[in-house]
């Protein structure tokens, strides 16, 4: 099978291609400079020439709540151009099978926890990271209608909880909260830091998984494709406080200090947990524990900045 998998440079394309099975399939990983997903005409051209038997759309604009507060323009505009262009495109080339790559953010804020697919535009969306919603409920839909009006056309998407792991960004400012707080921890340790601030109260709850565990989903949905949901929750099925994650983070790290709370800044929905049921009616679960996945982040993370890693 020829699939044709965007973003393959970014977090969740990096782990895809990692895939220890990704041998299995002939895989075009375009770059931004051989492939501008902005650019609908040069995209069409692309894939009639290549001629995918399916689609795998994992580029995106991301970041964490900094990153989402201080540019919604972009990440609403660039999310929506991507997303509408690679599914536009698709279809019109004929490309009869698509995987669209979601995320837990297009759920309503208030909604009662686990997350249920159903959930959907039932709601206000998170104000903190709402343009990067829209942009991805929008790509859902769409898979959706088009999928509707011809049944030849399956083009399904998988909404994966909050993510994090190899290839992602280690920034206080723009990156995921994992990552983020890797950095912070280790340059905390580094410096002798006594204490770290964490952002509200801590007791927020979020589902963090391994981007390694996206990866084998969406290759375990590539040989599933027929059995695959159209809407379809990836996640771990359980959450931790963001007190819990420095914690587990700081015993990964080595960091020793004290947490100390800045209730003035914003800490986005109270839970985001989501209903991983029909998930596990598929066939699939998560491999790698918090505390696995967080070790070997934080390994890849010292490899990137040169330092030897000493943990297991």
């Amino acid at each position: 099978m020829r699939v044709l998998l965007t973003g393959g440079s970014g977090m969740v394309g990096r782990n895809i291609l990692e895939h220890q099975e990704i041998s299995d399939f002939e895989v075009l990983a375009p770059t931004h400079a051989e492939l501008n997903l902005f650019n609908y005409t040069a995209l069409e051209e692309y894939i009639k020439k290549v001629e995918p038997d399916m689609i795998i759309h994992a580029a995106g604009k991301v970041g964490g709540i900094q990153a989402n507060i201080n540019n919604p323009v972009s990440f609403l505009v660039q999310n929506l151009d991507m997303g509408r262009n690679i599914i536009l495109a698709a279809r019109q080339t004929g490309v009869k099978k698509f995987i669209n790559l979601g995320s837990s953010c297009m759920y309503p804020r208030q909604a009662v926890n686990p997350l249920k697919e159903e959930y959907i535009l039932q709601g206000e969306l998170e104000p903190t990271n709402e343009g990067y919603a829209l942009a991805k409920i929008m790509a859902a839909r769409l898979c959706e209608y088009i999928s509707r009006e011809d049944k030849n056309y399956q083009y399904k998407t998988l909404i994966p909880c909050n993510l994090y792991g190899r290839w992602d960004k280690f920034n206080e400012d723009y990156g995921h909260m994992i990552p983020a707080v890797i950095t912070k921890l280790h340059q905390a340790k580094q410096a002798g830091q006594e204490t770290v601030t964490i952002w509200g109260d801590g007791t927020v709850r979020r589902e963090f998984m391994n981007a390694a565990d996206l990866a084998d989903a969406v290759i375990y949905a590539i040989k599933n494709f027929t059995t695959l949901p159209n809407l379809l929750n990836i996640g771990l099925g359980y959450d931790c406080t963001i007190n819990e994650y420095y914690q587990m983070i700081a015993d990964v790290v080595g960091y020793h200090g004290v947490f100390v709370h800045d209730t003035t800044k914003p800490a986005g929905m109270k839970r985001k947990l989501v209903d991983i049921s029909k998930q596990e009616a598929w066939g699939w679960l998560a491999k790698l524990s918090m505390r696995q996945g967080i070790a070997r982040t934080y390994a890849f993370y010292l490899e990137r900045i040169g330092e030897v890693c000493s943990i297991r």
